[in-house]
């Protein structure tokens, strides 16, 4: 089923089940961006949107991670599992905190907001990506393929990018930057459900941001190798990762009223 909403935001909506949310990364859709997440609509709804400047939601406005939080809010219905993915991870962390009480479990891949830790893999990380958007090229093939060897991305192989392709990447270079990103971890923090970190095991640099955050939010932390920084790309892993979480979310909520708590051993 797919809708617009009255930000013109197109909306796909899957299945039947427990509501779950998923925010794409950027140069991605909804729907490409969670490909490999449909096979779990045979028991979960799952609701994938376009965000804004991407697939076939147009935008008039630069690519921004507060704004689209906002725009979001209406798709998170009460016992909702928010799941975001690298800058759609951000929107996920500004929306959570916003909303808290509709959110029943919040899982994070890889979100780049480099601003919130001083840790020195990821200040290496957060200047060579400064550098690529103050200094580096303007052709869109050649941005793409500076930025993707920097996050672990997968290259386009060569020249000239797909029509929709080239759009995405366009919206990346003139987006709000990651770095200025800065979610209410207190907030985060505190929240009643819980929080999973994921990262993919192939840049210190995010593995030490990922580190972090979790340690700030009190989140469960998770490491699945082989996809670089598209770990939904991987499938079955991650989508057993993803709902072995949500399953344990949902039975601590019916079983005592309250999701589970969010500490314990680690998911590494």
């Amino acid at each position: 089923m797919s809708e617009m909403t009255d930000d013109d935001v197109h909306v796909e909506t899957q299945g039947q089940g427990p509501p779950v949310l998923l925010i794409h990364s950027d140069v991605s859709t909804g729907h490409s961006g969670w490909r490999k997440q449909i096979t779990l609509s045979q028991r979960w709804r799952l609701t994938f949107p376009d965000r804004p400047g991407y697939g076939k939601s147009a935008s008039a406005h630069r690519v921004d991670f507060e704004r689209e939080a906002t725009i979001f809010e209406p798709l998170l219905e009460r016992g909702t599992h928010l799941v975001g993915h690298s800058y759609g991870g951000i929107v996920a962390m500004f929306l959570a905190a916003a909303a808290p009480e509709r959110v029943r479990s919040l899982t994070l891949v890889e979100p780049p907001a480099l601003g919130l830790t001083d840790a020195p893999e990821a200040i290496n990380l957060r200047k060579a990506l400064q550098a690529l958007w103050e200094d580096g090229p303007r052709d869109p093939f050649e941005f793409f393929h500076l930025f993707a060897a920097l996050v672990g991305e997968r290259p386009w192989p060569r020249p000239p990018l797909p029509p929709s392709m080239e759009a995405g990447v366009r919206a990346l270079m003139g987006e709000r930057v990651v770095w200025e990103a800065d979610p209410d971890l207190d907030a985060l923090a505190r929240a009643p459900f819980p929080i999973l970190v994921v990262s993919g095991g192939h840049a210190p640099g995010f593995e030490a941001l990922c580190d972090a955050i979790a340690g700030r939010v009190r989140a469960q932390r998770a490491v699945i190798r082989g996809a670089g920084h598209s770990v939904p790309r991987l499938g079955r892993p991650f989508n057993e990762l993803l709902e072995q979480f949500w399953l344990n979310s949902e039975g601590a909520s019916q079983a005592t009223g309250m999701p589970q708590h969010r500490g314990g051993p680690s998911l590494t």
